[in-house]
């Protein structure tokens, strides 16, 4: 019997159904509406957003693999020897794609005092602030003054940049901006992993674990620089390639539709490989709103969830 090791199997939960019918069963795959597709033998077997539901039978996945396993009854070896000689050449989050973008970072201000208002202001503490700026994960722009938030790779390098503007509404990236390395703070030892959707999300759990009297850098801290709800985020399946020691994941995404199905849709692609918890905020749409109410209440209420 074929043994696959953990990274082979990361390879092969990569793989997406829609992409799998597409490329090996096209004749299976019909299109139902807009984004939203069926297979042939299933009527109300639906594919859409990255995951898929078998409305009949009452259950659901994400990956090819489940497909396989759960509505063409194959068994797990069985599934994996078809799909894991089509990983190499199928999509896949979990993959490092070959070619690298050249990101364009916007130029420095060569004060970074209204990024740091800026965050002040939402509630971020000056230490946070300080750690950020001292190690390039933050920095103000010119000629716009926006904050950007630096995300590097494992080698060091500056890859991705989100951008908030700190007197308006503008959200946005630079151009070259790859997402599998969105903004995130690495931990010096840890098998814990904290997801957000974004950059101010992550660094408000920051200010919240300092709060409830916790070292804020004790554990992985990731954005994703946004959510679609289709398949295994980019950013998450690339932490996940790189820190092969993750045992731990809680995902604190928002409270609002969008965020709940990109929950939902991470935990399927990765029950049974990773403890997993959902943890959105008790209170308001995403970890600033709950910073700012904790403030508001002088720090005195329920402590934040951690892993």
């Amino acid at each position: 019997m074929m043994y696959y090791g953990k990274d082979a199997i990361m390879d092969v939960r990569g793989i997406g159904l829609l992409d799998y019918l597409q490329r090996y069963e096209p004749d299976n795959l019909r299109r139902v509406s807009p984004g939203v597709f069926c297979t042939k033998e299933h009527d109300s077997l639906r594919i859409s957003n990255g995951k898929w539901y078998w409305f009949s039978q009452g259950f659901g996945g994400c990956s090819a693999l489940d497909y396989l396993i759960k509505v063409k009854n194959l068994p797990f070896t069985t599934a994996m020897e078809r799909l894991h000689g089509k990983a190499a050449g199928m999509p896949s989050f979990f993959a490092p794609r070959n070619h690298e973008r050249k990101l364009a970072l916007p130029n420095p201000s060569p004060s970074s005092e209204r990024a740091a208002a800026y965050l002040l202001k939402r509630g971020i503490g000056q230490a946070i602030i300080d750690y950020c700026l001292r190690t390039g994960l933050l920095y103000e722009s010119l000629p716009y003054h926006n904050a950007v938030f630096v995300g590097f790779d494992a080698r060091g390098q500056p890859r991705y940049a989100a951008l908030r503007g700190v007197n308006s509404s503008f959200k946005g990236e630079a151009r070259g901006s790859d997402k599998r390395f969105a903004f995130r703070v690495r931990a010096a030892d840890s098998a814990a992993l904290h997801v957000f959707e974004g950059a101010v999300d992550l660094l408000s759990y920051a200010a919240l674990e300092t709060l409830d009297g916790r070292f804020w850098r004790r554990d992985h801290l990731l954005s994703l620089g946004g959510v679609s709800g289709n398949g295994l985020p980019p950013a998450l399946g690339q932490f996940l390639h790189d820190e092969r020691g993750i045992r731990k994941i809680g995902l604190h995404l928002d409270n609002d539709p969008p965020g709940r199905r990109a929950a939902e849709c991470i935990m399927d692609c990765l029950r049974g490989r990773y403890a997993l918890y959902d943890l959105p905020p008790p209170q308001g749409k995403d970890y600033n709103d709950w910073l700012r109410l904790r403030l508001q209440q002088g720090g005195q209420n329920d402590a934040t969830e951690n892993l």
